[in-house]
């Protein structure tokens, strides 16, 4: 029955949400409490939640559908934490790093473009005063402002106009550089939350928190109680009321309803003639437009091109599906390499990140004016309710590390919320 909270299990702790924040919540919870009962819930059938790597048959690599790159990597804590599971970090230069490798021309106007792309992103560092939308930042008539809208969509998983300057600023993913797990980001993640007791295929729907003492959690799976419970999920899944709270949270679902998720989706596809293509090499699909493609060519070496589609572009082209993806992408690499290029060519993967049950995007980002709420979206309701996830890291968020540090974090707060007795 609705409301009837002495119903069901009773945990100490009720975390939702098993990815990089569920997961290291949950971790830190049984390290420095382990007097806890502690019980993560998670609405898919898997652990890592953005973090996903699926394997490509026959060819000896990890696919990372969701986040594929340490950021920060040498404080980011999920490098330490690959070591610690027996994974590999490779550090073979990101091509945005120094000495990576990239494919572009080196004429006069490259060296414009180049110019023009600099000159964007110090006007959006040196801003000051009240917050706008980083399109207004955009010089009219400038040439490349196309390539400064595919730059900016691949940050931000959003059209330039509905993102904040301010959030844009306040950025920081720690000292780079930026390296990759061998294995995946997405089976390091998964990896850690395996000493953790877990129910999958498990959907909240309702969160009681109308009596003073426990906590009725109803789910799809039937009704539960905590003491304390961890919201994770993503904000458009909080947005989009898919979470009933009882009494209801509108300054939480406000916080979330202007810090949207963002869509960047991967297309993997498979390389016949590996030495049709140079090995890690990154390319943009076109200089000239903001709905393109950029590309990382034979990642670890492998058969393989990853191609990254961000904004309108990926929703465009995960609504019409794989084959106008393929297309596309395609289309962009034979102007480069050739029209004999497609015949080398084959899906291996895609993401479908707008359209995946219990997510629904990739990365959150502020609207304009709205930078704040990331710290009204992670602060304690009544010292029972408890918000983690990159949307709720002010500099981190949009990242892997950024959800694991506030993961921590409010599980600090949760073990500090309970008396030191069972």
């Amino acid at each position: 029955m609705p409301g009837d909270n002495s119903k069901g299990a009773e945990e100490d702790v009720v975390i939702i949400g098993a990815g990089a924040a569920g997961i290291a919540a949950a971790r830190r919870l049984q390290a420095i409490r382990p007097d806890l009962s502690i019980l993560l819930l998670e609405a898919g059938d898997r652990f890592g939640g953005r973090a996903w790597t699926v394997g490509l048959a026959d060819a000896d690599i990890a696919l990372d559908l969701g986040c594929g790159w340490l950021h920060g990597a040498r404080t980011n804590a999920w490098t330490a934490i690959a070591g610690e599971v027996g994974l590999t970090v490779d550090r073979t230069p990101a091509p945005w790093n120094d000495g990576g490798r990239r494919l572009q021309r080196d004429d006069a106007e490259a060296h414009a473009a180049r110019e023009a792309i600099g000159a964007y992103f110090e006007r959006l560092e040196s801003h000051e005063g009240n917050d706008a939308a980083m399109a207004d930042m955009l010089e009219p008539g400038n040439p490349w402002n196309g390539q400064i809208r595919a730059i900016g969509t691949y940050i931000t998983g959003a059209e330039l106009e509905r993102s904040s300057v301010v959030d844009y600023n306040r950025y920081d993913p720690g000292p780079g550089p930026d390296w990759r797990v061998r294995e995946g980001y997405g089976t390091l993640v998964s990896l850690y939350g395996k000493p953790v007791r877990a129910k999958l295929g498990t959907e909240v729907t309702r969160i009681d928190h109308r009596h003073a003492g426990r906590i009725g959690i109803e789910t799809n799976q039937g009704v539960l109680s905590a003491r304390a419970v961890l919201v994770t999920v993503s904000t458009n899944v909080l947005a989009a009321g898919k979470i009933a709270f009882d009494p209801p949270l509108p300054d939480k679902i406000e916080a979330a309803a202007r810090l949207p998720l963002g869509l960047a989706d991967k297309l993997f596809l498979r390389l016949a003639n590996q030495e049709a293509l140079p090995a890690d090499t990154h390319m943009l699909g076109s200089a000239s437009r903001g709905a393109t493609g950029t590309y990382q060519l034979r990642p670890f070496g492998a058969p393989v091109v990853e191609a990254y589609f961000a904004g309108n572009l990926a929703h465009d082209l995960e609504g019409q599906g794989r084959e106008a993806a393929f297309s596309f992408a395609g289309d962009e690499l034979a102007a480069h390499f050739g029209a004999d290029i497609r015949k080398e060519l084959s899906v291996a993967a895609m993401s479908a990140w707008a359209a995946t049950p219990h997510i629904g995007g990739s990365y959150s980002y502020a609207e304009p004016g709205a930078s704040d709420l990331r710290g009204r979206l992670a602060a304690p309701h009544d010292e029972r309710i408890f918000f983690a996830g990159e949307a709720c890291s002010k500099s981190r968020y949009s990242t892997a590390h950024g959800a694991y540090e506030t993961g921590v974090a409010a599980a600090d707060l949760i073990a500090g919320s309970f008396s030191q007795s069972p």
